[in-house]
C-alpha cells in the first residue's frame, strides 16, 4: 500500500474526501422520483446497517459492487447479501 493513501473499510461517501464523487451521487438519489425513493430514515438506518458490515468498502458494496448510498436510496432495492441486513 503506498504511504499516505488511507482506504477506509468502513466509510460511505459522505463520510470520506471523495466530494465530487458524492456531489454526482447526491444529484443522482435527489432524481430518483419520490414514489421510488426509500424515505430519509429508512435510508439512514440502510446507511447504519452497512456501515457495519464487513463488505463495505470506501463507500461500496462489495458482494455487488455498487455505491451503498445509491443501493439505499431506492425503496425495491435490498441488501446483495444472502442473510440480507435490511
Amino acid at each position: 500500500m503506498q504511504e499516505g493513501i488511507r482506504i477506509c473499510r468502513k466509510c460511505l461517501l459522505e463520510e470520506m474526501d471523495e466530494e465530487a464523487v458524492y456531489a454526482d451521487l447526491r444529484r443522482y438519489i435527489e432524481q430518483i422520483p419520490d414514489e421510488e425513493r426509500a424515505e430519509e430514515a429508512v435510508y439512514r438506518e440502510r446507511l447504519e446497517q452497512c456501515k457495519m458490515c464487513d463488505q463495505l468498502l470506501s463507500g461500496m458494496c462489495r458482494v455487488c459492487g455498487c455505491y451503498v448510498e445509491l443501493r439505499a436510496a431506492v425503496r425495491v432495492r435490498a441488501c446483495p447479501l444472502v442473510h440480507p441486513r435490511w
